[in-house]
């Protein structure tokens, strides 16, 4: 074979065969996480990122590499759900911003287009580790950077990637203690080498089948349309585009947002080091791209006249009358929830839109940007409510640019709980203030769980047997049981200290009442002090998830 340059057609196949190699390899992926818990889906959460991104590339037919990796990074940057799916979305950003303006790619190319890839992916995660997806993928970009100098033939340089980032992949498990100590290796490198195992395999000649993805086209309702007439479209021309500069400051973004607003509404000014994305509805498009000429060179222009769009959507509506949704709410929050007396607590305390998922099936960007749409509020609070999914809010917050969003870190359904607890209504408050009390609410929670072990395996100095009741303070296995009532009350006198007060108990869907009454009669008689509160929070997997305050 002597294939020296893609396309976007060869591209896409090839984005859409690493999905499909993913997906067929998710299980194994996800049981490689090295807690033992039901809960571990990195492979899950990365072949539904991935698989959102070869959504995008297969509508279309473009047949330049640019066109169809920024595709790809749109789909995956909406569609990422947990932590894994985030870093890889990243990566797929990254890797479309070196292919900006490409209609083939070479070695060298893909190349800086892997190398940019990782130096993306590493921007977003706060504390890197090594051992970890983020030290696969910038072993195989340096490895691409030097092989480029040598081999001209993609195969051949696809087909090397791959050798070293198996062995890269295999030394994942002494780089950090607990890959070592469980005997395996790091589960998002693995997704990585997945997904460019399939793109080999697409390059050398295997058949890409676009049935082996399940694309499903939602139903659009323009119902809603019928009430807008097209004269109250203030600004008829959305325009969007790239702005292409180097070394962007942060004078010369507010600038050209000062201006956006004398000439439009529904401003987004997003920048990164070398691009500057804009989103504006105006009536006089040439003014905006004359001042943005000033700044650099544009790139993927896209001018929408929204009033005939208007028309030509209408005509599909059904009549319906004007919704008045009123006065903006002061504040607005959303949640995300397992369990359906988790999330009846939750709306209880005021959250204004659920969203299902938590442990298992982590929510996309995606979701919260539903929710945040569906939300008529100056400011929206999100709780994520887990580890996993804070870096998908945040990452749905950037690209609802034009709202006020704030993302509270709460890492568990406890924590998520003290903020709506604590927040007392206003009609006056400094947002700023309360962001700050509602993260040090957080900070006085301890969170307790209680699940079961999905395989053998060595913690610390815990020898863990599937089967065995695991339960876990501040994630970090405590306590390893044969029995869950046993199990749960050492836990909690594990959790007790001087300054509680409180112990809230959430039963799971698979636990009886009259078990959580023996917890609860527990307590009492052991720490008779202490206030007791009893829920049936009907979450799956986890027996029992404790609050202590």
């Amino acid at each position: 074979m002597n294939l020296t340059h893609i396309n976007g057609i060869l591209l896409k196949k090839m984005i859409i065969a690493g999905s499909i190699e993913l997906d067929s390899n998710r299980q194994l992926v996800d049981a490689l996480n090295v807690f033992p818990v039901p809960d571990g889906d990195t492979g899950t959460n990365m072949s539904l990122t991935s698989l959102a991104a070869s959504r995008e590339v297969e509508k279309s037919n473009a047949e330049d590499v640019s066109e169809i990796a920024r595709l790809a990074s749109s789909g995956s940057l909406r569609g990422a759900r947990g932590n894994s799916g985030v870093i890889l979305s990243q990566l797929y950003r990254g890797f479309a911003k070196a292919l900006e303006g490409k209609k083939e790619a070479n070695v060298h190319d893909l190349a800086l287009a892997l190398k940019k890839a990782s130096e993306t992916a590493y921007k977003a995660v706060m504390k890197p580790k090594e051992g970890t997806i983020l030290t696969v993928t910038r072993s195989i970009a340096d490895r691409a950077v030097v092989l480029s100098d040598d081999i001209e033939h993609i195969d051949i340089f696809m087909k090397e990637l791959l050798v070293y980032g198996a062995t890269v992949l295999n030394q994942t498990t002494q780089m950090l203690p607990e890959l070592k100590q469980a005997g395996v290796v790091d589960a998002g490198g693995k997704g990585v080498l997945c997904i460019l195992e399939g793109a080999y395999k697409c390059l050398m000649g295997k058949e890409v089948s676009f049935d082996e993805i399940k694309i499903e086209t939602p139903k659009v309702d323009f119902s809603a349309l019928t009430s807008v007439e097209n004269e109250s479209i203030t600004f008829g021309y959305c325009t969007e585009f790239f702005i292409n500069v180097k070394n962007v400051n942060e004078k010369t973004e507010n600038d050209l947002k000062n201006y956006l607003e004398t000439v439009g509404d529904s401003i987004v000014v997003v920048s990164d080091e070398d691009i500057i994305k804009i989103h504006v509805h105006t009536d006089n498009p040439g003014l905006v791209i004359e001042k943005a000429l000033t700044i650099g060179a544009l790139d993927n222009l896209k001018i929408d006249n929204m009033r005939i769009q208007h028309t030509n959507k209408i005509e599909f509506a059904t009549e319906e009358k004007k919704e008045d949704k009123g006065p903006k709410k002061p504040l607005a929050f959303i949640s995300t929830s397992m369990g359906s007396g988790l999330s009846e607590l939750f709306e209880n305390l005021g959250v204004d839109k659920i969203i299902e998922g938590g442990q298992t099936m982590n929510p996309s960007a995606d979701d919260f940007i539903k929710a945040i749409n569906a939300l008529h509020a100056e400011n929206i609070i999100i709780l994520p409510n887990n580890k996993n999914i804070v870096l998908a809010a945040n990452q749905a917050a950037e690209l609802c640019a034009d709202k006020k969003i704030f993302v509270i870190p709460t890492k568990t359904i406890p924590q998520g709980l003290s903020v709506m607890l604590n927040y007392v209504p206003q009609s006056e408050f400094d947002m700023d203030q309360l962001i700050e009390e509602m993260k040090d609410s957080i900070s006085r929670v301890k969170t307790g769980l209680v699940t079961y072990a999905v395989r053998d395996t060595k913690i610390d100095d815990k020898e863990i047997v599937q089967g065995d009741i695991l339960c876990l303070l501040e994630d970090k296995i405590k306590i390893v049981s044969k029995d869950m009532q046993e199990g749960t009350k050492e836990l909690i006198s594990s959790m007790v200290n001087v300054e509680s007060e409180i112990i809230s108990l959430y039963y799971g869907c698979d636990v009886t009442k009259e078990s959580a009454d023996e917890i609860k009669a527990f307590v009492n008689e052991s720490y008779p002090d202490f206030e007791v509160e009893v829920h049936a929070g009907m979450q799956p997997l986890y027996y029992y998830i404790i609050s202590l305050e």
